[in-house]
């Protein structure tokens, strides 16, 4: 585990907040020269805390009205049943992500689709295609109530 201090807790209060801040303008809110911010940064960065910078996109604004998570229980018979069915599910654009679980649940997949006619081509001509599974359950997205990753720092 990385050993956070104040210098560093502020830094990424200030990144998580405004996240294309530049260094000069993180540094002055972080009360620190842009030397000390930018050594920082790269220590975070090379220690893996920062894992890397990213664009957030509404993917709404870009058309897709329709987010979906897939729960998948998988035939575990099968010895590879995880693996191939993760590596199937990989090659599908519209599956934004895939998680596993311990539990009643072995896999989750998101999956953004313009409308529900796209979403009904998708699971029809590919997700029900995907190996091992034994059973889906589908739940459409209503509303995001708290959508964060900012940590409490």
């Amino acid at each position: 585990m990385f050993a956070l201090d104040d210098t560093d807790r502020r830094l990424l209060r200030q990144l998580q907040a405004e996240g294309d801040a530049g260094l000069a303008d993180l540094a002055a809110r972080c009360g620190v020269t842009v030397a000390t911010a930018s050594r920082r940064l790269a220590r975070l960065e090379s220690a893996g805390v920062i894992e890397g910078y990213e664009a957030v996109i509404d993917w709404r604004a870009l058309g897709f009205a329709v987010e979906v998570s897939l729960r998948v229980n998988l035939d575990k018979t099968q010895p590879r049943a995880f693996d191939d069915f993760i590596t199937a599910a990989r090659d599908i654009p519209e599956v934004m992500d895939i998680q596993t679980f311990l539990g009643r649940v072995d896999v989750r997949l998101t999956v953004l689709a313009r409308d529900m006619r796209h979403y009904q081509e998708i699971y029809r001509d590919r997700i029900l295609g995907l190996p091992h599974i034994n059973d889906i359950e589908a739940l459409v997205l209503v509303s995001d109530v708290k959508n964060s990753e900012s940590l409490p720092l």
